[in-house]
């Protein structure tokens, strides 16, 4: 049973574009020719987007680990075929609800990070 907090997506320190942006206000500021101005600002765009491709393929291998955790805890709930509702042993009960608990902090994880990578 998984008592931990469950995979939440990483969450970037700053987003590219912000530092982009504070980047380009300070450019701005320096006389640079056309052509070299150009160049900055298509580096900078190169940046952001492979930001983004990054931050992306990390938010979707955070939801497949979430998905990857939730099917170990379903193997485990296996275990509620076996119990009887006059079971003996009734501690056997809040630790399924653990299990279902988690299944559903990993479940809203696993959305978040989906979701992360839909933002454009």
């Amino acid at each position: 049973m998984t008592r931990g907090s469950p995979a939440q997506p990483e969450q970037l320190d700053e987003d590219p574009r912000h530092l982009v942006a504070r980047i380009r206000n300070v450019i701005g500021t320096v006389a640079l020719d056309c052509d070299c101005r150009q160049r900055v600002n298509d580096a900078l765009f190169r940046f952001v987007e492979q930001e983004q491709q990054r931050h992306d393929r990390r938010s979707l291998q955070d939801a497949r680990q979430s998905r990857a955790s939730i099917a170990a805890l379903v193997e485990l709930l296996g275990e509620l075929e076996d119990v009887s509702w006059r079971e003996d042993d009734r501690s056997v009960f809040p630790e399924l609800a653990c299990i279902f608990e988690d299944i559903k902090r990993l479940a809203e994880a696993g959305a978040a990070a989906l979701r992360m990578v839909s933002q454009p």
